[in-house]
């Protein structure tokens, strides 16, 4: 990802944003750890957007009503393990932002994502195997909404935060 970049993600509720930040602390490779739990819906929009981006985030949360999405269980990354969410009204939502910056968007954000809250990454398979083994049954599935969206600059290591949105419409997109 080059410096500058441009990130988007789904805001969680605070208590699953908590839980699954400690989950990352606990399992994350300590040296590759800058961040918090996310959910990234997009992963390099170009920088020259920014003022765009923003608009249009603001925009989309103020007409939205917080969306409906479902902590599924666990999901292996095969170098790492993360948590399997599902949301059709986030994927919709992120639909109409990928249609907005058409022929801006790289290779990979050009496809939908699977959503998930990775808490580990760039492991052994084996490590990642294990981890999933530990944790397996004590992952409850259950339902939330996504709080609202946010925007990141990548700066090499930690985010920097550009921006975050509530959802405070009363119909989804």
């Amino acid at each position: 990802m080059a410096d500058g970049a441009l990130i988007v993600t789904a805001r969680l509720p605070k208590d699953l944003h908590g839980w699954a930040t400690r989950l990352r602390d606990a399992h994350f490779p300590p040296e590759r750890n800058y961040l918090e739990a996310h959910v990234t819906l997009f992963h390099a929009l170009p920088p020259q957007c920014e003022d765009e981006a923003r608009g249009m985030l603001s925009r989309l949360c103020a007409e939205c009503a917080p969306v409906d999405a479902r902590l599924e269980g666990l999901m292996s990354l095969g170098g790492g393990t993360a948590l399997k969410l599902s949301s059709p009204g986030m994927l919709e939502l992120r639909d109409a932002i990928a249609d907005h910056f058409h022929g801006m968007l790289t290779a990979q954000d050009q496809h939908r994502p699977r959503l998930h809250l990775t808490i580990q990454n760039k492991v052994k398979s084996a490590e990642a195997k294990a981890l999933q083994a530990e944790l397996a049954g004590t992952i409850e599935p259950r339902g939330f909404r996504f709080a609202g969206l946010a925007l990141f600059r990548y700066a090499g290591g930690p985010w920097d935060s550009l921006g975050e949105w509530s959802f405070r419409g009363k119909a989804h997109v």
